[in-house]
């Protein structure tokens, strides 16, 4: 793994850390959950080989510092975060990006509020729960994620947050074990560092993000949605697929499930490469 350049970027309440690999078009790596810049290690060298791969820890999380700890959290500030890097790293030139789950929820929010400086977004697996038919079973299961969390503490939290996400799953087939890279365990300690922040201000803010169907309709030649081979049924790919229906637009399916990048970097980081690729 090729060590990156590291940077850090005020923004309006945050200071943010990026990491920057390679040489080319600019591909910002937008994170999800509690991943920060490192969830992309396993997947920006082969990128590196045909961008500037950049990647950053949102804000919040892992070494992108809050000026006020208590601060509430918008999509729409995250996105302006997006927004800073780009114009810092590809001034005046349209960027490809990728995110992943929540940080997909941000890539969308960026590509309709800053439609002029994308080339394309490939949002995987984004849990944007408000355009199902079954909406408000959702929005309820959030409240009762922070109503637990409250409560009970994290860990109960999670459980009942783990459950609502993969409740539907297609559980017929055989089970596939996950062999994780031991860099991902590597990063657990950090991982769970970050949960109470991604539980108490992410998730009800992310989860509960209404994306602008018109707006995104006139922009589906630049955008990508995607979705695990191996998670059809679970919240984030019935959200990505439903999303994809409503645009008109054909879901991209990805190796593994919804962390495919970490459990299949290889293939996902080559399917992210040809896709972007198609773009040009």
């Amino acid at each position: 793994m090729t060590d990156p350049a590291m940077g850090s970027l005020r923004v309006n309440g945050a200071t943010l850390h990026y990491e920057v690999r390679g040489q080319g078009p600019l591909l910002l790596l937008i994170p999800g959950g509690t991943g920060g810049a490192a969830s992309f290690d396993d997947i920006a060298d082969g990128l590196a080989a045909t961008y500037t791969v950049a990647a950053y820890d949102p804000r919040g999380m892992s070494r992108s510092t809050l000026d006020d700890p208590d601060a509430e959290q918008h999509v729409a500030e995250h996105a302006e975060d997006a927004l800073r890097i780009l114009d810092l790293l590809s001034p005046g030139e349209a960027a490809r990006v990728f995110g992943a789950s929540s940080g997909a929820i941000t890539a969308l929010h960026l590509l309709t509020a800053h439609p002029e400086r994308i080339a394309r977004v490939v949002a995987h697996e984004p849990p944007v729960v408000h355009v199902l038919p079954d909406a408000a079973e959702h929005h309820a299961l959030i409240a009762h994620v922070q109503d637990t969390f409250r409560t009970q503490g994290l860990m109960p939290a999670m459980s009942a947050f783990a459950a609502g996400l993969t409740r539907g799953s297609d559980t017929s087939g055989p089970k596939t074990q996950l062999k994780l890279p031991p860099q991902t365990a590597a990063r657990a300690e950090q991982t769970m560092a970050d949960l109470p922040y991604f539980v108490s201000r992410i998730v009800p803010r992310f989860m509960s993000y209404a994306p602008d169907i018109p707006r995104l309709e006139k922009l589906t030649e630049r955008l990508v949605i995607a979705g695990g081979q191996d998670s059809s049924g679970e919240l984030p790919h019935r959200s990505a697929a439903f999303l994809a229906e409503l645009l008109g637009t054909q879901l991209q399916r990805f190796p593994g499930g919804h962390i495919g990048l970490t459990t299949h970097p290889a293939e996902f980081g080559e399917l992210l490469r040809k896709t972007f690729a198609a773009s040009v």
